[in-house]
């Protein structure tokens, strides 16, 4: 029987064999779901890269005005860089470009996680999408839910939404196996509200305190996109 995993941090990929597995990074607040967002509004793909340098490094490669580079390293904005929630993403028109993209953890969660079989980006925003392409196309693999955290710790934000995915995978009959951590992930998101969950956790907590309530409301939205955000050869894509 295939199986429902959560890993509650990425530096817990260091002890999986990866490469006969399906995985799902989450990273809600934000880099995921800012992902998603923009391809969702058009972007050509996104390029997930380790830290500040290696983004610029490939924006050198690129045309002019054909990238929208966006970062933070320990929730600061990158100098000369576009502040990388999903809403301010959305105000550097990001149709029909790459999006250069460095964050703390997201997209360093998405690097660790290349020698997957199959790897996706998700958040709550297309999670059903998600759910749907991973049980049409591959019901018999291992799926492990990765959350990304924050510097080696466990993030609240991150679980709950492991939680909605595992939820989603159950209304398919129960055919896959749940490993415990996917059942605390399942019971955490069934007793709790998207808001109240994600405002509550620590980077919630810091984004409210910046004044950025929308950012994490738009964050707590379900299932709004149709989109299927694919790491391929590097880039994640919308997966046609």
């Amino acid at each position: 029987m295939s199986k429902v995993h959560v890993l509650l941090k990425k530096e817990e990929l260091d002890a999986q064999r990866l490469p006969d597995k399906v995985v799902v990074v989450l990273d809600v607040l934000f880099a995921t779901t800012s992902i998603v967002t923009a391809l969702a509004h058009g972007a050509a793909e996104v390029v997930p890269t380790l830290d500040r340098d290696a983004a610029l490094m490939e924006a050198a490669r690129r045309a002019p005005g054909s990238y929208v580079l966006a970062g933070e390293l320990n929730a600061v904005t990158l100098t000369g860089f576009a502040h990388p929630t999903p809403m301010a993403l959305l105000e550097q028109d990001v149709a029909g470009k790459a999006v250069i993209y460095s964050t703390t953890n997201g997209t360093v969660a998405l690097s660790k996680s290349r020698e997957a079989a199959h790897v996706f980006a998700a958040s709550l925003l297309n999670a059903e999408a998600v759910v749907d392409r991973i049980e049409r196309t591959f019901p018999d693999e291992t799926v492990l839910l990765v959350c990304s955290g924050s510097a080696d710790n466990f993030n609240l934000e991150d679980f709950y939404g492991a939680g909605y995915l595992v939820s989603l995978f159950a209304r398919y009959g129960g055919a896959r196996e749940l490993s415990d951590a996917a059942l605390a992930a399942r019971m955490l998101h069934d007793g709790a509200d998207a808001f109240e969950c994600l405002a509550s956790s620590r980077v919630g907590r810091m984004m409210l305190a910046r004044g950025l309530e929308r950012e994490v409301r738009f964050a707590a939205r379900k299932s709004c996109f149709e989109v299927v955000a694919e790491l391929l050869e590097g880039c994640v894509r919308r997966a046609t």
